[in-house]
């Protein structure tokens, strides 16, 4: 059975930075790729980014490209995403769900999910 628990959301300043991370456990981390989703108030829950599992391959939603990394450390089990300048269109609660095998990049492809963490961004 696949656990994440997504930690590090909280409040940042627009223009600042802020790192979410998810750890992974249950399953041999290498073998899932892994994403992160976002939900806002009333939107639907969309992808922010997407990372293979030996890290070779990513993906990042136009909105936050150039401004948010994501990567992963299979030695910690652990996958981040460092959000660089973050804007307030950025708040929302961040999840990061996994799937056994290729990259993906719609949710409904994504079997397993933490619990989200919330991260707001002040202007």
């Amino acid at each position: 059975q696949v656990q994440l628990v997504e930690s590090g959301g909280g409040l940042a300043q627009a223009g600042g930075s802020l790192r979410v991370s998810c750890a992974f456990s249950g399953r041999t981390f290498s073998s899932y790729a892994m994403g992160w989703f976002r939900q806002a108030p009333g939107k639907e829950r969309d992808v922010v980014a997407a990372i293979s599992g030996n890290g070779a391959n990513t993906y990042y939603a136009d909105s936050v490209k150039g401004r948010f990394t994501i990567s992963r450390d299979n030695a910690l089990n652990t996958v981040y995403l460092q959000m660089n300048s973050p804007e307030p269109e950025d708040t929302a609660v961040y999840y990061c769900p996994a799937h056994r095998g290729a990259l993906r990049l719609l949710k409904n492809e994504y079997d397993n999910w933490g619990q989200g963490t919330q991260v707001t961004v002040s202007s």
